[in-house]
This record gives C-alpha cells, sequence and structure tokens, in this order.
C-alpha cells in the first residue's frame, strides 16, 4: 500500500513535493484507516485546487511513474523518454533530472520499499531501491551517474551480471526483474498489479475497454456486486446484459494500413429497467448503454475496477473522479472504501475533484483533504494536506476554503 509518493521536476512542480497516505493525528473515523508495520495508513486521499493549479499534473505523475517501470524492458537503445516532462518556465541550461520517489508497502509480506528514480529525455540518471527486511534499511542496489552501480552485497555477481542486460534508458528494476532476481519481483509485480491510474470515467469506447471485457466473461461475482452499486446508488437499473457482434472496420482505425478491412469484437450492452405503465403494471424495458446518461456509462465503467480493488490489495488514483456523477454517488464510493467487509484487503483510492460539497463530509477525515495550489507569478504548483492547518474537527471545511483560508481557490473579480 502507498505510503508516501514524491516528485521533483515534473510539469508545474519544480520543487520536490511530496503526497503522504500516512495517518495524522486523531483517532477518529477509525474505519477510515488500517494498521500496518509501518504505521497507520489512509485508504482514502482527495484533493481540490482551481483549475491549472497541479492536481492533474500531479495525477499524471503517478501514470509517468507507473509506465516507465511497465514499459522499461521494450525500451530500444537510444529511445527517448516520451514521459520526461520538466519544469517548462526555466532556462535550457537550468533544467534539472526529473525525479519520483515511492514509498510503499506489500502487505502480504509486510515489507517496506523505498523507491526512487531520476531520468532525463535520454537516460535514467539514478536509481536506487531500498528495502525493509527488518527495522534496518538494505540497499539493494544504487544507481548514480548513469552507469555507476552498488548492489547488496550476497548478490553483488548475480546482478553485476544482469547489469550487462541493461542500458542507459532502461530501469534497472525492470532489467533485474525480467532476469529473474528475486529481491526487485516484489517491487516490481506492484507496479505491474499493485497501483492504476484513470483519468475520470467520462466516455465508454465503441470498442471493447478492459471495463467491458470484465463484463463480457460473465463473472457471475461482478455481477451481482454491479447490481448491489446501480441499485445502492440508485441507478434504477434491475439488470444488465452483454451481446458481442463481430464487424468489420478500416485497419486505419486500430493502427492498420488504410483500405484494409479486419474483424474487431463490439460489446452491445442493455441495461434493463423495470417501468410502471398507466395501468399500475410493472414491465421490464432494456436499453443501450450508449443511450444511458453519462453518470450510469461512467459508473457501469468503473464499477470493474472498485471490484477489482476490493478483490486484492490495491491503489486506484483517479483524476476528475465526479465526471457526470453525483456527489452522493462519490460519497457512497468513499463509504464502499472505508467498509471493512467490501474493502477486506485495504485498498487505497486516491482522487482529485471540483466537488467541494465533499469538504463538508462526515466521511473523511482532516488528513484526508489534500490541495493543489499554483504561484501564478512562478508557475511553480504545490500540494497540501489539510491536517498543517490548525483546526477543530467541527470546522466548516467549506465555508472556510471558500473564504481563502485554506488557499488553493480561484481569485476571480465577478464585480459587484
Amino acid at each position: 500500500m502507498l505510503l508516501e509518493f514524491s516528485i521533483n521536476n515534473f510539469k508545474s512542480f519544480k520543487n520536490k513535493t511530496t503526497f503522504s497516505m500516512e495517518k495524522g493525528v486523531g483517532d477518529e473515523l477509525e474505519n477510515n484507516y488500517f494498521s500496518t508495520s509501518a504505521g497507520e495508513v489512509l485508504k482514502v486521499a482527495s484533493m481540490f485546487g482551481p483549475n491549472a493549479s497541479g492536481k492533474s499534473n500531479f495525477m499524471r505523475a503517478f501514470t509517468a511513474a507507473i509506465m516507465m517501470v511497465r514499459n522499461s524492458n521494450i525500451n530500444q537503445p537510444g529511445t527517448k523518454n516520451v514521459y520526461y516532462d520538466p519544469f517548462a518556465f526555466e532556462n535550457k541550461t537550468d533544467k534539472k533530472d526529473d525525479l519520483i520517489e515511492f514509498e510503499f508497502i506489500i502487505l502480504i509480506d509486510s515489507v517496506k520499499y523505498i523507491y526512487s528514480f531520476a531520468y532525463d529525455e535520454t537516460k535514467i540518471v539514478s536509481e536506487k531501491l531500498v528495502a525493509y527486511y527488518s527495522q534496518k534499511p538494505t540497499t539493494v542496489f544504487a544507481r548514480e551517474n548513469v552507469n555507476e552501480y552498488k548492489f547488496i552485497t550476497e548478490d553483488q555477481k548475480q546482478l553485476t551480471e544482469i547489469l550487462k542486460k541493461n542500458t542507459d534508458n532502461k530501469l534497472f528494476l525492470s532489467t533485474a526483474t525480467n532476469w529473474n532476481y528475486s529481491k526487485t519481483k516484489p517491487v516490481f509485480d506492484w507496479f505491474m498489479e499493485g497501483i492504476d491510474t484513470y483519468s475520470s470515467f467520462e466516455h465508454l469506447p465503441n470498442t471493447p475497454s478492459d471495463s467491458l471485457i470484465s463484463y463480457k466473461r460473465d463473472d457471475k461475482d461482478l455481477k451481482e456486486f454491479a447490481l448491489k452499486v446501480l441499485k445502492e446508488a440508485d441507478f434504477q437499473i434491475t439488470d444488465y446484459s452483454i451481446k458481442v457482434h463481430e464487424v468489420q472496420v478500416d485497419a486505419a482505425r486500430i493502427g492498420g494500413p488504410a483500405g484494409v478491412l479486419v474483424p474487431i469484437q463490439q460489446l452491445e450492452v442493455q441495461m434493463k429497467h423495470e417501468i410502471e405503465n398507466e395501468n399500475g403494471e410493472i414491465q421490464e424495458y432494456s436499453l443501450n448503454l450508449l443511450k444511458e446518461s453519462n453518470g450510469t456509462q461512467n459508473i457501469f465503467h468503473l464499477i470493474p475496477k472498485l471490484k477489482r480493488a476490493f478483490d486484492c490489495s490495491r491503489v486506484l488514483v483517479v483524476d476528475e473522479i465526479e465526471k457526470s456523477l453525483h456527489p452522493s454517488i462519490i460519497e457512497y464510493i468513499i463509504k464502499l472504501f472505508n467498509d471493512k467487509e467490501i474493502n477486506k484487503y485495504n485498498s487505497q483510492l486516491i482522487f482529485s475533484t471540483h466537488n467541494l460539497l465533499l469538504l463538508n463530509s462526515n466521511k473523511l477525515r482532516r488528513d484526508q483533504y489534500w490541495f493543489a495550489d499554483k504561484d501564478y507569478k512562478t508557475g511553480i504548483s504545490e500540494i497540501y494536506s489539510l491536517d498543517e492547518f490548525k483546526i477543530r474537527k467541527d470546522d466548516r471545511r467549506l465555508k472556510n476554503y471558500l473564504n481563502g483560508r485554506y488557499g488553493a481557490i480561484p481569485y476571480i473579480d465577478l464585480g459587484d
């Protein structure tokens, strides 16, 4: 589970910025956190702030790091790093390497890891993996100046051989795991399976998405969970059905040569509604998912992600989670993560939002509120927690925020 995430020199974040999921002071809402060997950890965190304050940039840093780890092994020598996106408002001669650092704990073996790397457009400049197999930290490997390495003594021979397989633009974490080094595998697997990012759920593609493919598998547990969510979130849907159609499309639509027809599968989703007619009789009607409201489409797309998180220990990072969803539904999703019976594996949800009503929610602690703000004179973003402010538990958070007490609010002259 995620403990901390830090970035430096990424998009609008010029200076090192750290986000924490570690519990702050106070024992209120005890279902909102859980105990680990590394301390007490929050299940949910929210981030607020005006447009262009850096919320999405911070969420994109998660994506950049995850995708760099996942795709490192396919990098060809000399390939440029598409995720190199340093602070723009600075002279080129002053530009620094991008730095990303994760601190997390893998619950299955209760080992805490700190993994960090710095990179520029063409190479990994530094990289380090520290493991807490006991209270004393163990440096598994450390990399400086692109190709200067130090290895854990007991595995030095094995890692020196693996190093021959690595290149300047590959993460050694990924290379070592690819060559069956056991101490990097849990960390690599966490990036592959333990954390995911999403940029809202505002549309469903006509071709099968991973969510629709999940429904296609005819998973009875997923269907039971989906119908439970749709009912409890008051979407007035009693059932759904999935049909698969094979259609011919131009190969250019899927990255192939234009003018060539190729078969693809399209999924047709029918949502079932029970409607009372003028005689008081209940009749069942079907409506194509694409004709449902944006909110219905979004929640249907999100449900398999939630189910997967509740089936194993997982971190979900969602930018602008509220797209087309009522504030009460966001509170309902938060409630699911805080429910010990549903979220048995202590999965975490981190999201950004413009839904200010959540500031008055009684389902979140002070340390579960974060703000993104930007100094518009310098163009530099920062984030900070509500827990940094001296406020009472019963303070009117929404009123204080709108009055500018916490910052991270747009200043717009609306006239008289």
